[in-house]
């Protein structure tokens, strides 16, 4: 079937009354014919545009049949709607749909770039291009949500975690990573929220080598965040939140040279913290033996490590884990902090938060921000960082589906329903016309998310 001097047909001629006939030969044809709000998105936010500057377009101009900004742009929404790789444009370079969306037209129009273009397009691109990318991608989220806001959020939390990128092959810098046992890419993820706010936005992806530890640059992206934030919400406070793995002594006496900042770090325990942890841990032990059930209980304790210049505060979670079984078992955990509230609010209100963060890194392994399978190490950072500003993209659609049945989607759901439309296109002298379903049953969605975006209604 991918022959193409093959017929384009296939028969069905016995599970209907009739025989059914499908034919491959709609040429101005699409299945992505939803991706029309991905360009929507686009035009608001500034995405595209703004990465593409950073870019240095080095080829011979009389040889360029396709500029750095449509190479991207292609990329971008390729990925979004679900073609993570450069030989996915043998298919689509002539989609009527996905020409439009780099603005040629959809039935004259030239065709897109072809997969050894992209791939010489991912592989050209260097360490200091990339580094002014991941700047442009965090300034343009940052911007994006201070014009939403008027620049009047009371409070700004930033969250980073890594997570696995295997790999099975020659990749550059792909190491063997005991933790996850296996060979692997380690990049880090960073998000933005607002306020009371659920929702956490992606605007910093950074691949590292799959042997690092989970500090090794988090000070650096925090620096170029909380800066960034600080000029869009001035007077604004800033949270971070880590989990288990940040607490280095570097990021700490970063964190508290920092000014109107607040931050909550998971820590590794040790025999002094499980010391300090003893009289919780026995209140926790008494309160389970008496209800039979998982009990815990909150303290704190001042503690100071070797390498710390001062004490700092530190909120224990006393625990005792019951399974029906199973003998109690012991679980205590242990949080460091600047804040001054109490030890329960802190834990379950402010740390016991960031783990949303988990589903939205599903959402980018869902967009598959793991396909670095470029044999180059920066070629592989591009990947991630395309990837990325695809999710950027998508989240957009989640923010104006407020109120509506995809308000809380995961971005595949997004995909599968507003932008996977079997779509046919006509052009006329005076107008592009893009034939959707009739009976679209996410019709109600996708015309609300559509006017949000700028769309009048017809």
């Amino acid at each position: 079937m991918f022959d193409d001097s093959t017929t384009q047909c296939l028969l069905f001629p016995e599970i209907f009354a009739k025989p059914a006939v499908l034919q491959f030969d709609q040429l101005n044809g699409s299945s992505d014919g939803g991706a029309i709000l991905l360009k929507a998105a686009n035009r608001g936010y500034g995405l595209i545009q703004a990465l593409a500057g950073c870019l240095r377009d080095k080829r011979q101009a009389g040889k360029v049949d396709h500029s750095l900004r449509e190479l991207l742009a292609q990329r971008v929404f390729s990925i979004a709607c679900g073609y993570p790789d450069a030989n996915d444009s043998a298919r689509l370079s002539a989609d009527p749909i996905h020409k439009m969306l780099l603005d040629r037209d959809p039935v004259t129009g030239r065709d897109l770039a072809s997969q050894p273009t992209l791939s010489r397009f991912e592989n050209s691109i260097r360490p200091r291009e990339l580094y002014r990318l991941g700047e442009a991608l965090a300034d343009c989220v940052i911007e994006r949500h201070a014009k939403r806001l008027h620049g009047r959020a009371r409070l700004v939390t930033i969250d980073l975690d890594p997570t696995d990128d295997p790999t099975h092959g020659a990749q550059q810098l792909s190491f063997f990573n005991g933790h996850y046992d296996s060979w692997c890419y380690l990049p880090m993820m960073g998000f933005v929220s607002f306020n009371d706010e659920a929702e956490q936005y992606l605007c910093a992806a950074v691949l590292r080598p799959g042997n690092v530890t989970a500090a090794v640059g988090a000070r650096g992206i925090l620096r170029r965040l909380i800066n960034m934030i600080s000029y869009s919400f001035p007077g604004a406070r800033i949270r971070v939140r880590l989990d288990g793995g940040f607490a280095h002594p570097d990021l700490l006496d970063f964190l508290d040279g920092e000014t109107n900042l607040e931050y909550v770090i998971a820590m590794a325990k040790n025999a002094v913290l499980k010391r300090k942890a003893k009289p919780a841990m026995r209140q926790a032990r008494r309160l389970s033996r008496q209800s039979g059930k998982t009990e815990h209980v909150y303290g704190e304790a001042n503690y100071a490590a070797r390498t710390w210049p001062q004490q700092r505060r530190i909120i224990i979670k006393a625990e005792i884990v019951r399974a029906e079984g199973k003998k109690p078992k012991d679980n205590p955990r242990f949080v460091i902090t600047n804040m001054k509230q109490s030890s329960q609010w802190l834990y379950e209100e402010v740390y016991c938060q960031r783990g949303e963060i988990e589903n939205r890194i599903k959402e980018l392994h869902d967009l598959q921000i793991d396909r670095t399978s470029c044999s180059d190490f920066w070629a592989n950072q591009l990947r991630v960082l395309l990837t990325a500003a695809a999710y950027v993209l998508m989240q957009e659609l989640r923010l104006h589906a407020a109120r509506t049945s995809c308000a809380r989607a995961q971005v595949w759901t997004l995909r599968e329903r507003l932008l996977k439309l079997g779509a046919r296109v006509l052009v006329s002298v005076r107008r592009v016309v893009v034939h959707l379903p009739a009976s679209f049953p996410f019709l109600t969605t996708f015309r609300q998310v559509a006017l949000a975006l700028g769309a009048s209604p017809g």
